[in-house]
């Protein structure tokens, strides 16, 4: 084996145990200014940082919230009583525990997870192809089924573009306008945007800062890219949905009369890192 080759593949390894290593010490923190009291622990239950906070506080669970967390299967696994199947469905964490409990899942829910692609494939006669239109990892499945498509939906998917691009008189245009890949499109098209649609897409702000008339700051607020905007706009800001924006934890540290505190609970970033 040539030394350069020898020295890469020794650094990936070392990478890896690395990654290894950090993944066993690593444990999530509040943020130091946030106030544990005002939390609201039906929301923690859906917050995929804050699982270690209901290993010793499970009476504190909300069943139904945490159904959907990627992050609480080995709770789930130990609770399969409390599931809210509905809601599991939908989780891209808990493919196993669908597979070895089909009759349980909910067929509406389940084709918008992205991780059951094989369960679905494996079961063509319970697909609903109007929502399984929203899926990015359905592809295949899609362009194989193009006549069972919902373009409304489909134009919303970010994996779709060159479908999209082939078929431009089946576009939806305001769902499109959500659609970070589709900033080309838009682009091309700017008669057709729908700009409350787009002050949520997280790769149009340069469109949005060319046309600032146009922003729905509602939307905008919720937009994680956007935040050099909300900052010179704060008058404009809607506190409600920047409360659950990652991004905007410094603007909301620094105006916590302002905070919507059941909706921060499901912000992953009012936790940190610790290891």
């Amino acid at each position: 084996m040539e030394p350069e080759i020898r020295n890469e593949l020794t650094l990936y390894i070392i990478d890896d145990l690395i990654n290894i290593i950090i993944g066993y010490a690593k444990t999530w923190q509040l943020l130091p200014w946030i106030d544990p009291d005002r939390l609201d622990w039906c929301r923690l239950s859906g917050n995929p940082n804050a699982v270690h906070l209901f290993e010793s506080n499970q009476d504190k669970i909300n069943w139904d919230w945490m159904s959907y967390n990627p992050n609480a299967i080995h709770l789930l696994e130990s609770n399969q009583d409390k599931i809210n199947w509905c809601r599991l469905s939908e989780n891209p964490g808990a493919i196993k525990l669908l597979e070895a409990n089909q009759a349980n899942i909910d067929w509406n829910r389940v084709v918008y997870n992205i991780n059951a692609i094989a369960l679905i494939g494996a079961n063509p006669n319970k697909i609903i192809w109007e929502w399984l239109s929203f899926n990015p990892n359905a592809i295949r499945l899609l362009e194989q089924n193009l006549d069972k498509v919902d373009w409304y939906n489909l134009s919303e998917n970010p994996n779709t573009i060159h479908l999209l691009e082939a078929n431009q008189d089946n576009i939806e245009w305001y769902n499109l306008s959500q659609n970070p890949n589709a900033i080309h499109l838009l682009e091309a098209n700017q008669d057709k945007i729908d700009w409350g649609c787009l002050s949520q897409n997280t790769n149009a702000i340069h469109l949005l800062e060319a046309n600032q008339d146009n922003i729905d700051w509602y939307n905008l607020s919720q937009n994680p890219n956007a935040i050099r905007l909300l900052e010179a706009n704060q008058d404009k800001i809607n506190w409600y949905w920047l409360s659950l924006n990652p991004r905007a934890i410094s603007l909301l540290e620094a105006n916590p009369s302002k905070i919507y505190w059941k909706g921060l609970s499901g912000n992953p970033a009012i936790f940190e890192l610790k290891i």
